[in-house]
C-alpha cells in the first residue's frame, strides 16, 4: 500500500465514518509503511493508537485489505518511538492466511486454527446480564460448560450491538479454558466462504472438508452472509449435518432469525430451526445502566483522577438507546476527553463532548403521543388519563404516562405536569418514583413500560 492508496482510503473513511469521528481519530493518523504485511500508523499518543484499534481497526484494515491483500495487520505507534519512523520499501510477500490478530493489541488472542481472533474483553465475567438477553446468556452458558451436546445448533439472534459476538467470544473463551483439548473453530461465515472458494481455485476441496469436519466446536458468526451463495450453502450444508452425525457442538449468530434471512435454502432454514434458537432483545434501561456502571468502574481505576458528577450515566443510559456499542463507545470518548482537557465529568462537558451522539439519539416522542399510547394501552379515555380522578384504573397509567415523558422526552418536570391537567411537579416525582419502584416489585407494571417504551421508539 502507497501513500497515495492511503489518501483515498481516508477520504472513503470520511463518509463512513462521519465528519466528527474522522476528524478526532482518523485525521492524526500518518501512514508510516508496509513492514512483512503489517501496514504502520504513527499517532500522537498511545492512548489514541488503543482508541483507534478499538473502535475503527475493523472497518480500517477491510478497506486496506480491499486494495493490497498483503496487509494482515495494521499497528499504530505513537511519535517519537523507532516503529513510527518510515521504513525501508521490501519487497512484497506472498500472501499467507493471517497467523496473528490484526492489530498490535494484546487484549485479542488467535484461534488456533487461524479463525477470528478472540477479544480478552468478552468473556462471560464481562457480560451484564439483564431481562433482555438472560436467556440467551443462559444457553451460551450451558454450551460453554462442554460435555454432551443438549441442543444443536445455538442460534443467537438479535440487532447490532446487542451482545451476539461477545457472547460467542465467551463461549469460546470457556471451553479453552475447561477443555483445552477440544479443536474449537470460530469464524464469520464470510471466511467460510473465502476459504471455500480459495479450495475450490487451489483443488484442495479434500483438505478443506478434512479441516472442517475435524473440529469439536464450530462457530460461525453472521451466518446470514451466506444466504443467495448457492455453493457456499451446499457445502455449509454437508458440513453441518456431518458435524451434527458425530455428535459435535455447532454455535451460529445472524442478525435475524433463521426464517427471516432472505434467500436461505429452505435445507438449512430447517436446520438451523432445529436447535435452540434465542433472541437478544434490545436493552432495557436497567440494563443500559448496568453496562454503564460495569464500564464505569473500570475507567474509573483507569483515570482515578477524574471525578463523575451524579445523574451522568442514569442520562447517557435514558439517551442512547441504539445499542451497547455506541453506549459503550460514548463513555470511553467522555472519559477520554475529560482527561486529555483535565475537567471532572459534569452534565455540561458530557453534552459538549457528545453532542452528534447525543443529537442522533434525540427523542422525537411527543407528550401528547406517550399519553395517547398509555391511553390505548390500558383501554382508558385520554380526558380520564389527565383528569383529577384518583381511582388505581387511571392512577396507575397516569403514572406510567409521567414516567415515561420523563424518560423520553427532554421536557421538564413542571411542563409534564401542566400536560396532565395543571399537575405540579411534585406530583410528576412522586409518580415517577413510583413507577420505578414498581417495576422491581411487579412483572406486569415492568413488562408494559418495556412494551410502551418500545413502540414509543420504534
Amino acid at each position: 500500500m502507497t501513500g497515495e492508496q492511503w489518501g483515498s482510503i481516508r477520504d472513503e473513511l470520511s463518509e463512513t465514518l462521519g465528519a466528527s469521528s474522522f476528524k478526532n481519530w482518523i485525521k492524526p493518523l500518518s501512514f508510516v509503511g508496509l513492514e512483512d504485511g503489517i501496514a504502520r500508523f504513527q499517532v500522537p499518543t498511545s492512548f489514541m493508537g488503543n482508541y483507534v484499534s478499538q473502535n475503527f481497526g475493523d472497518v480500517i484494515l477491510t478497506k486496506i485489505a480491499k486494495i493490497d491483500s498483503s496487509v494482515r495487520r495494521i499497528a499504530f505507534h505513537p511519535v517519537g518511538t523507532d516503529a513510527a519512523k518510515p521504513v525501508a520499501k521490501k519487497k512484497e510477500a506472498k500472501p499467507m492466511p493471517p497467523k496473528e490478530h490484526p492489530y498490535s493489541d494484546d487484549r485479542v488472542q488467535n484461534d488456533p486454527l487461524h479463525g477470528l481472533p478472540l477479544d480478552k474483553r468478552f468473556t462471560f465475567d464481562n457480560f451484564v446480564v439483564g431481562k433482555p438477553n438472560e436467556l440467551a446468556h443462559a444457553a451460551a452458558k450451558r454450551v460453554a460448560e462442554g460435555g454432551p451436546v443438549t441442543f444443536n445448533p445455538l442460534f443467537l439472534y438479535g440487532g447490532v450491538g446487542l451482545g451476539k459476538t461477545h457472547l460467542m467470544h465467551a463461549i469460546a473463551w470457556e471451553l479453552r479454558t475447561r477443555h483445552p483439548h477440544l479443536n474449537v473453530l470460530n469464524l464469520s461465515a464470510e471466511q467460510f466462504m473465502y476459504r471455500f472458494v480459495q479450495a475450490l481455485r487451489d483443488r484442495k476441496m479434500m483438505d478443506f472438508k478434512e479441516l472442517f469436519r475435524s473440529v469439536d466446536v464450530l462457530m460461525v458468526d453472521d451466518v446470514q452472509f451466506i444466504a443467495g451463495k448457492d455453493s457456499t450453502q451446499e457445502e455449509f450444508f454437508h458440513t453441518f449435518n456431518a458435524l451434527v452425525d458425530q455428535h459435535k457442538q455447532i454455535i451460529i449468530s445472524a442478525d435475524r432469525a433463521p426464517d427471516e434471512i432472505k434467500d436461505l435454502e429452505n435445507r438449512i432454514r430447517s436446520r438451523l430451526q432445529s436447535g435452540l434458537v434465542v433472541d437478544l432483545h434490545p436493552t432495557d434501561y436497567e440494563l443500559r445502566l448496568g453496562i454503564l456502571q460495569s464500564k464505569s468502574e473500570t475507567y474509573s481505576r483507569m483515570y482515578p483522577e477524574l471525578s463523575v458528577e451524579p445523574g451522568i450515566l442514569e442520562f447517557l443510559a435514558a439517551r442512547i438507546v441504539s445499542n451497547v456499542r455506541i453506549l459503550e463507545g460514548a463513555l470511553t470518548r467522555l472519559f477520554a476527553f475529560a482527561s486529555l482537557v483535565g475537567k471532572p465529568i459534569t452534565m455540561d462537558l458530557t453534552q459538549e463532548c457528545l453532542t452528534d451522539i447525543l443529537r442522533v439519539s434525540e427523542r422525537k416522542v411527543s407528550i401528547e403521543e406517550i399519553q395517547r399510547k398509555v391511553a390505548d394501552h390500558y383501554l382508558i379515555r385520554h380526558t380520564d388519563l389527565v383528569g383529577p380522578k384518583r381511582v388505581r384504573t387511571f392512577a396507575r397509567p397516569r403514572q406510567i404516562a409521567m414516567y415515561l415523558c420523563k424518560l423520553l422526552t427532554t421536557r421538564s418536570l413542571p411542563e409534564i405536569g401542566r400536560h396532565f391537567g395543571g399537575r405540579d411537579h411534585t406530583t410528576v416525582m412522586h409518580g415517577v418514583r413510583r413507577i420505578e419502584e414498581l417495576k422491581k416489585q411487579d412483572a406486569q407494571i415492568a413488562e408494559d413500560v418495556e412494551l410502551l417504551r418500545r413502540a414509543l421508539e420504534a
